[in-house]
């Protein structure tokens, strides 16, 4: 069946990097209807051919050695380009009229792709629904938006009314790339396809949670926009909420989009907002020492760059288990992970056993780059009389599935395709994940907790591990081994 995407902002950094590669890989797998065709609008001056050929050494580029150039040719003629601005209302007859002409005048199926910075989003709906461009009377209407959706939960609920006043909520995909994971997705398919974890997936095994979402690299060139975000807005309300979601939620009754986010909203509904009381003792925001140096950012600047927060699931299942999420920039090593910290055993007849929470059984769910499941638990150390140590069974995707495993780009493009939302965020969803993170946002900006510096390299400020160790647990700090 023929279908239309159309990209606004098809010069930006995300169209060249993720949507055309991802595109692309997708027609070269055949997963692609052959009358697709993806058609570009920004303000740049492209025509069809130098768009092409612009995107041809782009998306080479990030492929590598995955880009053929007989692949790119049967692709390339599926590209259009049409400038104009986001902005500028007369932009838009101009858009419509180019896109009939390519459909034929053809009842297709279009897909809006808002691959723009987030100021332009309102712009962009507005006018697609001043010119009839959403009405689905004759077929498919669908936009896709990406993060962040809002910047609070004020900004969140107005951008969520401009989005109704034109499309239906079945017609919006919020768009998470961590979603698209492999790994993410497996974590459902662990918890709801196997019987040995669920009977043992609740408060009365489970001591803690901790998921970690570490990255090496500092914040470089995008100091403007970091400046303005910090990793509260960057990481939390989005990445870290949802696998926290995936992770609490209940089995949902179908694996269909409203029974998966119905049973995330209620995880996120079970989550106290804190009171800055709160945020003071179960909060930690650190900054890297260079960050002031960074090009664009002040040299005052208060921003953090790491933060680790514990919050909790006030529900029959979780009641008194504490989840503790953690990113921050120019850490240890790329990571993300979830640590499921089992309790330890109520009695041990081994003198070598576990004596703490820290000895006891976890499972650690590997979402990249390492991507796996290890499960730590206790075995006899040979020839050591009764000796226990800790060891694991270890499952890599890599060892037991050929080929790369594919971009979140491409599963999450497919689904939109598929209609299928169930990896997308719902508007109740956004506006309750902002509000656990504004409370916390508005307290960091009147200086509790107070800022804390670490250096390049760490896993954030040695408050934060002095932190866990009060509470008598200690952090996962364990960079995954790459094949």
């Amino acid at each position: 069946m023929a279908q239309t995407i159309v990209i606004f902002g098809a010069s930006g950094d995300l169209t060249r990097r993720k949507l055309i590669p991802a595109l692309y890989e997708l027609a070269r797998k055949g997963r692609l209807p052959p009358q697709t065709r993806v058609v570009g609008f920004s303000r740049t001056q492209y025509s069809d051919e130098s768009w092409r050929h612009y995107l041809s050494e782009t998306t080479q580029q990030f492929l590598g050695s995955k880009f053929t150039q007989a692949a790119w040719d049967q692709f390339a003629p599926w590209l259009f380009y049409q400038p104009g601005d986001i902005t500028q209302a007369d932009s838009f007859p101009a858009l419509e009229e180019r896109l009939s002409q390519l459909e034929g005048g053809e009842p297709t199926p279009r897909i809006y792709y808002l691959a723009t910075a987030p100021e332009f989003y309102e712009s962009a709906i507005t006018h697609l629904g001043s010119f009839g461009m959403a009405k689905e009377e004759v077929a498919l209407r669908r936009v896709v938006i990406e993060k962040p959706f809002g910047i609070d939960l004020a900004s969140a609920r107005r951008l969520n009314q401009s989005v109704h006043r034109v499309f239906a909520e079945h017609q919006v995909y919020r768009i998470d790339h961590y979603l698209g994971k492999e790994t993410v997705q497996n974590l459902l398919v662990l918890r709801f396809a196997n019987t040995i974890f669920e009977p043992i997936w609740n408060r009365n095994y489970i001591d803690h949670v901790q998921i970690t979402a570490a990255e090496a690299v500092t914040v470089g060139s995008r100091g403007a926009y970091y400046e303005s975000a910090g990793v509260l807005r960057d990481m939390f309300q989005n990445h870290l909420l949802q696998l926290l979601t995936l992770t609490a939620m209940e089995a949902p009754a179908r694996f269909e989009a409203d029974f998966i986010r119905d049973e995330k909203v209620k995880v996120l509904r079970a989550i106290p907002p804190m009171t800055p009381e709160e945020v003071a003792q179960a909060t930690i925001r650190g900054q890297y020492r260079k960050y002031r140096d960074e090009p664009h950012v002040s040299p005052g600047s208060t921003t953090a760059t790491f933060a680790a927060v514990r919050l909790h699931v006030e529900n029959w299942r979780w009641k008194g288990v504490p989840f503790y999420l953690r990113s921050g920039k120019a850490m240890s090593c790329l990571t993300t992970q979830i640590v499921i910290q089992f309790r330890e055993p109520p009695h041990m007849v081994f003198h070598s056993g576990p004596r703490s929470v820290q000895e006891a059984n976890r499972l650690v769910i590997q979402i990249q780059p390492a991507e796996g499941i290890q499960l730590h638990f206790h075995t006899k150390v040979p020839d050591a009389g009764m000796q226990l140590r800790l060891t694991d069974l270890n499952f890599r995707f890599r060892d037991k599935f050929a080929g790369e495993i594919p971009d979140s780009y491409q599963r999450l493009l497919l689904d939109v395709m598929h209609g299928d939302a169930s990896l997308f965020a719902r508007a109740d969803e956004v506006e309750l994940a902002w509000g656990i993170i504004d409370p916390i946002a508005q307290a960091w900006e009147a200086g509790e907790p107070p800022l804390a510096l670490y250096e390049a390299g760490e896993w954030g400020p040695p408050i934060c591990a002095q932190w866990m160790k009060a509470q008598g647990r200690q952090w996962f700090d364990l960079c995954p081994v790459l094949p």
